[in-house]
């Protein structure tokens, strides 16, 4: 049996035929792609945002104190003492 005799002209996603199963589809050029992107996106992103900036915002901030720390200490020992060289000629 050849492939184009099985392919019958049908595209790939459609080579299955199901028996009692039926399926809708909307057009592509039919859907509006941003329906409610302002009315429900904007007000759900916000809610999100509320809920998690309480669970996520306090690990960031104590690891960047744990980072300034460890940054002023260690610039902090590289730095010369005067007094080692006051008897320097």
């Amino acid at each position: 049996m050849r492939l184009t005799s099985f392919l019958n002209g049908q595209h790939f996603g459609n080579l299955y035929k199901i028996n009692g199963l039926v399926t809708y589809k909307i057009s592509p050029f039919e859907q509006k792609a941003f329906a409610g992107a302002i009315s429900k996106g904007v007000p759900n992103m916000v809610r999100r945002f509320r809920s998690n900036v309480f669970i996520v915002s306090p690990p960031f901030i104590v690891a960047y104190l744990v980072y300034n720390l460890a940054e002023k200490e260690h610039a902090r020992l590289q730095r010369k003492d005067p007094a080692e060289f006051a008897n320097d000629e």
